[in-house]
């Protein structure tokens, strides 16, 4: 077991090496799901018109409490990455990851959502299928859910299609997570049109988990190490915690707490 970060963590730390290291596959969706909660169950489908494999969701126990949990997975070899998009969600694994914050407020589980996406896919389709509109929705019914929610970036946040995800109760990164608007060559694309300097930028835009628990956008670092299991087991207990406080509260209260949080930024 190892405690939280809740201080300062790593400040000396280089952007570009954290965001390197976002982007290997140190930690696997299925294997964050299988660490996290007993018996879970995948249920498929947006209910509307396709089921996303780069959104795997369902329900399963944390230490014994019914949970709902949401990750966005990247795959494994490469024709699985190339069938997920290297986890870039479409509009229909947004709806789905919707359908299941419903189910969950419904019959009152706390919500996990495990995020790692370079970005929405931003393909003809997925624009032609209402992309902006599902993921907007998704942030929208993140902010009536009267359930608590907790976000876990364990690798790379890229912009609407994180945040699709991460309006959330409390936002946690593991220590070589980033939370960006968009990516350091995107910015330096723009910024200097050259992208060849995404090391520069990523110095300047604060997307590493110490920024980021500075400024107070997230709320917790969780520290890596080789030994996966015991990480598992430390947020394991945490989860357990926070949301045991959370569920003290009234449905009303949460949906307050979680507004007022996002109105400070």
């Amino acid at each position: 077991m190892f405690d939280f970060v809740k201080t300062m963590f790593k400040k000396d730390v280089n952007p570009a090496d954290v965001v390197k290291k976002s982007r290997e596959d140190r930690f696997m969706a299925r294997e964050l799901i299988n660490g996290l909660v007993s018996d879970f169950i995948e249920l498929h489908g947006d209910r509307l018109s396709a089921d996303d494999s780069s959104v795997i969701g369902g329900i399963g126990r944390l230490k014994g409490q019914p949970v709902t949990v949401i990750a966005i997975d990247k795959g494994t070899d490469i024709h699985d990455k190339l069938s997920k998009r290297n986890g870039s969600p479409q509009p229909w694994g947004y709806r789905k990851a919707q359908r299941l914050m419903k189910q969950a407020a419904k019959f009152n589980r706390p919500i996990i959502t495990l995020i790692n996406t370079p970005g929405a896919f931003p393909g003809m389709e997925a624009e032609a299928q209402g992309q902006g509109e599902a993921i907007a929705q998704s942030i929208l019914e993140s902010m009536k859910l009267t359930v608590p929610m907790i976000a876990i970036i364990y690798g790379e946040g890229g912009s609407g299609g994180a945040l699709a995800l991460a309006t959330a109760d409390q936002v946690w990164m593991f220590e070589n997570a980033t939370y960006s608007i968009l990516s350091p060559e995107g910015f330096a694309s723009i910024l200097w049109k050259d992208a060849k300097r995404s090391d520069e930028a990523a110095a300047i835009m604060g997307i590493t988990p110490a920024d980021l628990l500075e400024k107070k956008v997230i709320d917790q670092i969780i520290p890596e190490g080789r030994h996966h299991a015991k990480i598992f087991e430390g947020m394991q207990t945490k989860l357990s915690q926070e949301f045991k406080k959370m569920q003290a509260m009234s449905g009303q209260e949460i949906v307050a707490a979680r507004r007022a949080r996002y109105r400070k930024f």
